[in-house]
């Protein structure tokens, strides 16, 4: 039987992670079966769990894929910027990526051990909005007065009644002078100006 290169395999996970972003956010976890795992992905049920053990690990991997790609935006550029990103529509996955955030936050509240499993995942936002705001300390850019443990949880907190408002279906359109508002409110402002 001939090997298969890692680069195959990359590539099929990929696959995989991209088809069943499509399929979670559309139906949601419970309404992602196999099936429609199948038809989203391209590949049978072999093929995908050859990649993830099951149904949970698979969804754990894509909100982690989303996790590592919005942390990446936060190091270069910021948490207000993935906001940004959410509201324009930009990005590989936007609005897909709203679905697996929003069924994240969904599992979170009624799933005791996904919970659990997501607490490993999850801080990598955290320390990259955290680390991102240091830096900002250190070049002079944001503000003294207030711990950044405090303006990273501010930040998040910003970001979850977006992703809320949203869901529910509020427009976004409007709402950049309000990310303004808020990318103001943690930087430092310095004498003379306004």
């Amino acid at each position: 039987m001939p090997r298969v290169s890692q680069d195959h395999l990359d590539a099929r996970r990929r696959q995989i992670l991209d088809g069943s972003r499509v399929c979670f956010a559309r139906y949601g976890y419970e309404g992602a079966t196999v099936r429609r795992l199948e038809e989203a992905t391209g590949l049978s049920r072999g093929a995908i769990f050859h990649h993830f053990r099951d149904k949970e690990s698979l969804f754990l991997a894509l909100a982690e894929d989303d996790a590592i790609r919005m942390a990446d935006v936060v190091a270069e550029q910021g948490l207000v910027q993935v906001m940004r990103d959410l509201l324009a529509g930009d990005g590989e996955h936007p609005a897909d990526w709203l679905g697996t955030r929003l069924e994240v936050s969904r599992r979170l509240r009624t799933d005791p051990e996904f919970r659990a499993r997501w607490a490993e995942r999850s801080e990598q936002l955290t320390t990259a909005t955290r680390l991102r705001l240091l830096r900002q300390r250190e070049a002079g850019n944001l503000r003294d007065d207030v711990d950044v443990d405090v303006l990273t949880a501010f930040l998040e907190l910003v970001l979850e009644g977006l992703v809320s408002h949203l869901a529910m279906g509020l427009p976004g359109a409007g709402l950049g002078p309000v990310l303004d508002l808020v990318e103001e409110t943690v930087r430092r402002h310095r004498p003379g100006t306004a």
